[in-house]
């Protein structure tokens, strides 16, 4: 690997473009989902993922705050709305786990 493509590849994580990609694609992957399920009615039901998906995409532009040095509150509410749908997650996956039973 050459100096010019090390020093590019460090720019590209340290200064959000590896996070920012990764949000990309996770969009990506979510709208995908969402057009399959509703077009087919087949595949994974949105309820049982969204709030996941929130939860990580508030997790990587938290992370993105932090490694591009924005603003402290920013990055806390992002954690906060992180740690919001991860609780909502398990509370809906333990409420669909005792109607089951």
């Amino acid at each position: 690997m050459t100096v010019w493509s090390q020093q590019w590849l460090q720019q590209w994580v340290v200064g959000g473009g590896l996070i920012d990609t990764i949000i990309a694609i996770t969009l990506l992957e979510t709208a995908a989902l969402l057009l399959y399920h509703q077009q087919t009615k087949r595949g994974l039901m949105p309820r049982d993922y969204l709030l996941n998906v929130i939860s990580g995409l508030c997790l990587m532009l938290a992370l993105r705050c932090a490694v591009q040095a924005g603003e402290w509150y920013f990055t806390a509410l992002f954690l906060t709305a992180a740690g919001a749908a991860h609780v909502a997650d398990i509370a809906q996956r333990l409420q669909q786990r005792t109607t089951l039973n």
